[in-house]
């Protein structure tokens, strides 16, 4: 049988990146996944693709800032499929700017993706889920590990994504609901977010930056979207039955030195 066999679960960020190859590797072990973005044309034409190749796969377009939205979209997955098992708050953004520069505007918008949009997807599952458990896979960062000068936003709201991950499985197990609360930690991975903000850099700022991570990082590459989707579908999956509350990074050894 295989790992996610019958479960469903809702990915938000779908469309790329990260999301997508969790939505991917889910699929492959036999979930039922709705995964959700702001991006809909993208993610409808991920919806078609994996479709076409034998998933059984659901798309709504989603902001995930909008509390109103949240209620909606995990009961869409509940009527589809009559449960809900796994939710993994993916769709985060990172705004390359230090304090000096950082505008109150990037900060806010930084934290309301990715901190209140996790916040508000949580308290939904959980209300959704404690009648009979699940697993909240929140997409946390080593950036809420250790400090980078270029996105104190970013670090803050990994950060408290964390800490609010922690809070949330005690309070998931001590009331018996069944639900595990677990943050997957990448490290810096190939994706468009990644590549974007580096292309919004001066080149050879970017490229200094670039090559700064690459020292740092003792397998000396950044990993791929499917390297994380590993991680995510371990956290997803039974065989993480006895975690809770914990940080599972996968960085190729970044925060280890």
């Amino acid at each position: 049988m295989k790992r996610m066999q019958d479960k469903v679960a809702v990915i938000t960020g779908g469309a790329r990146g990260l999301g997508l190859a969790a939505v991917e590797r889910l699929c492959e072990e036999g979930a039922r996944v709705l995964f959700t973005d702001v991006l809909e044309a993208e993610g409808l034409a991920q919806l078609e693709r994996l479709k076409g190749i034998g998933h059984q796969v659901a798309f709504e377009p989603q902001d995930v800032t909008d509390p109103e939205r949240w209620g909606a979209v995990l009961d869409a997955a509940i009527a589809r499929w009559g449960r809900l098992d796994v939710l993994v708050n993916n769709a985060g953004v990172a705004i390359v700017s230090d304090i000096e520069s950082l505008t109150f505007a990037q900060w806010r918008k930084t934290l309301s993706v990715n901190l209140d949009g996790v916040f508000l997807g949580t308290q939904a599952a959980v209300a959704r889920m404690k009648a009979g458990g699940g697993s909240i896979v929140n997409m946390a960062s080593i950036e809420g590990l250790v400090g980078e000068p270029l996105v104190p936003a970013y670090n803050a709201s990994k950060g408290a994504v964390r800490v609010f991950t922690r809070s949330v499985a005690i309070h998931c197990a001590r009331h018996g609901y069944g639900i595990r609360v677990n943050n997957v930690c990448p490290g810096f991975a190939d994706t468009q977010m990644v590549s974007g903000e580096l292309a919004r850099m001066p080149p050879a700022e970017a490229q200094a930056f670039a090559g700064r991570v690459l020292q740092r990082t003792p397998m000396g590459r950044f990993a791929t979207p499917g390297e994380i989707a590993h991680a995510v579908l371990f956290l997803a999956s039974d065989e993480s039955s006895y975690m809770t509350g914990t940080d599972f990074i996968v960085d190729g050894g970044y925060t280890a030195g």
